[in-house]
């Protein structure tokens, strides 16, 4: 039997896109391979998340007449298809198997993800079947996404005959989890003895980015196919049945993901924005370059994603700006052969100075002059933005972001920040794998310290411990979720721990201003750590 999985990128409500790109897939698939079967991903027609979306009767109306559209393009083929199924006033997480002009039957998906980004229990009701088809004789168990971290569909869908578990989902990307997904497969399959065939979608969506890596294991329990990450296509498998009912692919496509941690990553952040400028309708983006890495990271990300014609990147120099940092600046907009200019931000930082001289009198200078600098490049880059419409890509790190090193209105300001699950030291392990081939960012940004330039010889480590040590306390807490304590146990200091963890608490203020930015870890800022601004909660 001739299966083709199609790893592919949908947009969110938008139906009639989604429409299309399913009949492209079908075409393709009856054409070019003669499938007997095309699976395509969880809530296909809706993409994923469709969120509140989902409340609206006009939007199930829409979902309603592309399934009919679906099943009428359907002649001498069988498709497997996620949608959001409503029935008796309840709504359901489905998977419908069309066959030959007709819908068969709907499987509603029995684990409803409520942790981390998922509420899925806010708008979905449990289905409570297990749903067995006939694909070309062989028994199929359909099942959605989270049905295959639990024992119990499968173990129903074995129940009730089948020889095959199909899993369509929408299971986004963090560190480490296309390995997490092998490791569940391979514990379902010990467990029932069946082959798992698992279609997981790819694409960019807000906060969230899916990385395919659909795959199959057989039933020996072999890894026997495996799609490309960040890769969207028509994937095929070919299951052929022994007479022990054993169930293995003689396909020869045998795509391994082998790529480094930094690649994968890289990837994920490359995608992420692709789509997110792209989906939303912008003509590119704008960065502030500073001559520091963070922004140099994200300005190759987004000529990676985007192309160089829809890059452009803006000096905005102060009396406190480094020679080197315009020099590095240039130097790396040339490597990337994407415009640059450069606006001073001297003259409206003085202007302001000067407006603000008679509130000031009498006060010293802090952060708040700092921040005046940061502001001044904030209103350039949303200028350009309005002029050019293109976003702007705030450049802050998910380290800047946990301690509220940012200035609000400052350099928090942009539409999308790419590195905001970021941390500082992965920025610098991101970075030198850019060069791994050739110096594109040049090697004083990478070697020099880190400084945000806003006063004569700052550096980070002024106001924060250095990053080799903020970082670990940093995922400890807020990724692990360890008290000050524990932390301070494996071997940090007491008074860093607690210096930290209080700027942590302090400023959510902040991120709640943040742009939204790509989830890569298992505990984002954004919809994933939700703590509430106002608190007189505190941990010691």
């Amino acid at each position: 039997m001739l299966i083709g999985i199609a790893q592919i990128n949908p947009s969110v409500g938008d139906i009639d896109k989604n429409i299309s790109l399913i009949l492209e897939y079908l075409k393709k698939g009856k054409t070019e391979y003669d499938l007997d079967t095309i699976i395509f991903p969880e809530l296909m027609l809706t993409g994923y998340p469709p969120e509140d979306l989902l409340y609206r009767p006009a939007f199930h109306k829409k979902i309603n007449n592309a399934l009919d559209t679906i099943v009428k393009n359907s002649k001498n083929i069988n498709l497997i298809l996620g949608y959001p199924r409503m029935s008796d006033g309840h709504l359901y997480n489905s998977c419908a198997f069309i066959c030959n002009e007709n819908l068969i039957t709907s499987y509603d998906k029995m684990e409803l993800p409520n942790y981390g980004v998922f509420d899925e229990a806010r708008y979905f009701n449990p289905g409570t079947k297990a749903c067995v088809v006939k694909l070309c004789e062989i028994k199929t168990g359909l099942t959605i996404c989270e049905d295959i971290w639990s024992t119990t569909p499968c173990a129903m869908a074995l129940e009730s005959g089948a020889e095959l578990i199909i899993n369509i989902n929408a299971s986004p990307f963090h560190i480490n989890k296309h390995s997490e997904r092998k490791k569940v497969l391979y514990q379902r399959n010990k467990e029932t003895g069946l082959a798992i065939l698992y279609a997981n979608l790819t694409g960019g969506q807000d906060e969230l980015v899916f990385d395919g890596g659909s795959m199959l294991i057989d039933s020996n329990g072999s890894l026997a196919m495996e799609a490309p990450l960040f890769t969207e296509g028509l994937f095929i498998v070919d299951l052929i049945k022994n007479k022990e009912s054993k169930l293995s692919s003689t396909t020869a496509l045998q795509l391994k993901n082998e790529q480094s941690g930094e690649e994968i990553i890289y990837k994920a952040l490359v995608m992420a924005v692709r789509d997110y400028v792209n989906k939303n309708g912008f003509k590119g983006v704008v960065i502030g370059l500073s001559g520091g890495i963070d922004s140099a990271l994200v300005t190759c990300i987004a000529v990676e994603a985007l192309g160089i014609n829809n890059v452009e990147v803006i000096l905005m120099p102060s009396r406190y700006t480094a020679k080197i940092s315009i020099e590095d600046s240039i130097t790396l907009a040339k490597n990337l052969n994407i415009k640059h200019q450069s606006i001073s931000i001297e003259n409206p930082f003085k202007s302001f100075i000067d407006l603000l001289d008679t509130n000031f009198n009498n006060t010293t200078v802090d952060t708040t002059e700092e921040n005046i600098q940061a502001r001044c490049r904030g209103i350039i880059l949303m200028a350009l933005s309005n002029k050019t419409q293109r976003l702007v890509l705030a450049t802050g790190n998910k380290s800047e972001m946990a301690v509220g090193y940012a200035t609000l209105y400052g350099d928090m300001v942009g539409g999308f920040a790419p590195l905001k699950d970021v941390s500082k030291l992965l920025v610098y392990r991101l970075a030198k794998w850019k060069n791994r081939n050739a110096e594109i960012i040049p090697e004083r940004i990478i070697s020099r310290p880190p400084t945000a330039e806003l006063k004569d010889n700052q550096m980070d480590e002024d106001s924060l411990p250095p990053y080799d040590v903020l970082d670990p306390i940093l995922e400890r807490y807020i990724e692990l979720d360890q008290s000050p304590q524990q932390i301070v146990e494996s071997g940090f200091a007491r008074d860093d721990v607690n210096r930290v963890t209080c700027l942590v608490d302090h400023s959510e203020y902040k991120r709640r201003q943040a742009a939204p930015g790509v989830k890569i870890s298992k505990r984002a800022f954004g919809r994933e750590r939700r703590y509430p601004i106002t608190s007189g909660y505190s941990e010691e």
